[in-house]
């Protein structure tokens, strides 16, 4: 039983050893021409503008989070949909609860107003804000 451990230390020790030595190999024969446009950010085959260090609004997280979620769905409903003849009421019934939840969640998302690209801004209301300027200007002139 000890020489079945000694193979998988041998196996390790090897794996080891060629993981480090065509590490030191590619180190030895490469060559190092720091071009900077090799040294610059690959931004899909443009050519950088400006820093990559920039703020994105999290909006776009949020979106990428809840299209993930909805992408994790659709990976439970094809398998589901392939052998639901097979499953019966019950499968269909625990199918419905999931998509009810989900469901319930994207309401949630879309009540919150996170699936929007450009929140609106609020306008004030001209009279209103007329009625703010008359009343302020009353006081002063009260005092």
């Amino acid at each position: 039983m000890l020489f079945d451990f000694a193979n998988v230390l041998i196996f390790l020790i090897f794996g080891a050893l060629f993981v480090v030595g065509n590490l030191l190999i590619s180190r030895i024969i490469q060559t190092r021409n720091a071009h900077p446009m090799k040294l610059s950010t690959y931004e899909c085959g443009e050519i950088p503008v400006g820093s990559g260090w920039i703020q994105f609004n999290i909006r776009f997280y949020v979106i990428a989070l809840v299209f993930l979620i909805f992408e994790v769905e659709v990976i439970f409903l094809f398998p589901w949909a392939v052998v639901f003849k097979e499953l019966g009421t019950f499968a269909f019934i625990e199918m419905m609860i999931f998509v009810f939840i989900l469901l319930v969640g994207l309401a949630y998302v879309w009540g919150k107003g996170d699936l929007e690209w450009d929140k609106p801004k609020t306008v004030p209301d001209p009279e209103l804000s007329q009625l703010i300027t008359q009343k302020e200007l009353t006081e002063e002139m009260a005092a």
